[in-house]
C-alpha cells in the first residue's frame, strides 16, 4: 500500500511527540518517596473512595426517606423490605470505607483484624443512630416548609432545597465524625459543598429545626454550636476571627474558635460572625453585619446599630 501524505505527517508528528515519559516517571517516584508522613513503605493504604461514598449517600438517603427518594414503584408492603435491603448493602460498603480510613490513619501497621473490628463497631454505632438522624431531619424539613412562604409542600422542600441537602449530609457526617471517621465525614461535607455551595464542617453542632434559606455561600466552622430553631440566609459566615499558632509557628488545631448561636436566632444574608462569641437567644442579626463581639438575648443588630451600640459587657460591636 502506498503511503499518503497524511501517513507521512502522522509519522513525523509521532516522532516529534516524545514526552520523555521515563524521566518524568522517575522524578515523580523520587518526589513520592520523599513525601513527609509517608506510610506503609511501597504499599500505602488506600484512601476511601469518593465514587463509593456517592453511592453510600444515595443509599442512606433512600433508606431514610424511601417513599420520596427510594424506588418509584414501592408499595406499602414493600417499603420495609426495601429499607432493610438498602441499609444492608449500604452499610457493608460503608464498612469498607471506614476500614480504609482506619488503615490509612493508623500510626503503625496495626493488624487487619483489629482495624476491621473497629470499623465494624463504628459502622454498627452509626447505623443505630439513623433513626435519630431521621427525627432531626424531619424537624429541619418542617422548619424549611414553615419558614418559606414559597414552599408548597414538605416534599418539595425535601427534593428541591439545597439547605435541606446540606443539612442531610451534615447530620450523617457529624455522626461519623463523632464516632472516629473524620476523613469520611469531611468527604461527605465536601460532597454537599460541591452540590449546594453550602460549607458546613462535620464538627459543627447543630440543633433541630435548622433552616438555611437559599443557602449559597453559607460557611459554618468546625467548632460552631447552633441551637434550636435557628435560621440562616445566603452568604452567612460563622467563622474564626484569628488562627493562633504554637511556638513553632504551626496552627493550633481543635481550639474553640467559632461562634455559639443560641435558640431562635435569625441571621440575614451576608452577615459575618467571627470568633468564639455568643449570639443570645432570640436575636436577629441583619444583612451584611460584621460581628466580632457577643450580643445578649433578644438583640436586634443592624449595620447602623453595629457602628454605635455598646452592651452591658462593656464591649463594642
Amino acid at each position: 500500500m502506498m503511503s499518503t501524505s497524511f501517513d507521512k505527517a502522522v509519522d513525523s508528528d509521532s516522532s516529534a511527540l516524545h514526552w520523555d515519559i521515563d524521566s518524568i516517571v522517575g522524578q515523580l517516584r523520587a518526589l513520592r518517596l520523599a513525601t513527609p508522613g509517608r506510610r506503609f513503605g511501597d504499599r500505602p493504604a488506600k484512601l476511601p473512595s469518593q465514587k463509593a461514598l456517592a453511592g453510600i449517600l444515595d443509599g442512606l438517603t433512600a433508606a431514610l426517606f424511601p417513599n420520596r427518594l427510594g424506588l418509584p414503584d414501592l408499595t406499602n408492603e414493600g417499603v420495609d423490605y426495601f429499607v432493610g435491603n438498602t441499609l444492608d448493602l449500604t452499610l457493608r460498603e460503608l464498612l469498607e470505607q471506614v476500614r480504609r480510613e482506619l488503615q490509612f490513619s493508623a500510626e503503625f501497621e496495626t493488624d487487619s483484624a483489629t482495624i476491621r473490628a473497629r470499623a465494624i463497631a463504628i459502622t454498627r454505632e452509626f447505623a443505630a443512630k439513623l433513626p435519630t438522624v431521621r427525627q432531626l431531619l424531619e424537624s429541619d424539613i418542617r422548619a424549611a416548609y414553615q419558614g418559606d412562604p414559597a414552599a408548597r409542600s414538605v416534599d418539595e422542600v425535601l427534593v428541591c432545597y439545597p439547605g435541606v441537602t446540606a443539612i442531610t449530609h451534615h447530620r450523617l457526617a457529624h455522626v461519623l465524625n463523632g464516632l472516629g471517621a473524620p476523613l469520611l465525614a469531611r468527604m461527605i461535607a465536601e460532597v454537599a459543598h460541591s452540590d449546594t455551595g453550602i460549607d458546613i464542617h462535620p464538627g459543627a453542632q447543630i440543633g433541630g429545626s435548622f433552616f438555611i434559606d437559599h443557602g449559597t455561600g453559607v460557611v459554618i466552622g468546625e467548632s460552631a454550636i447552633i441551637g434550636q430553631r435557628v435560621r440562616l440566609y445566603q452568604a452567612v459566615t460563622l467563622g474564626a476571627k484569628r488562627f493562633p499558632t504554637d511556638d513553632n509557628g504551626e496552627l493550633i488545631k481543635g481550639n474553640q474558635r467559632h461562634p455559639i448561636v443560641e435558640d431562635d436566632v435569625v441571621i440575614y444574608a451576608g452577615a459575618t460572625i467571627l470568633g468564639r462569641i455568643t449570639i443570645g437567644k432570640g436575636s436577629v442579626i441583619g444583612g451584611n453585619v460584621w460581628l466580632t463581639r457577643s450580643v445578649p438575648p433578644g438583640s436586634n443588630i443592624t449595620q447602623a446599630k453595629n457602628r454605635t451600640e455598646a452592651f452591658d459587657d462593656g464591649g463594642g460591636i
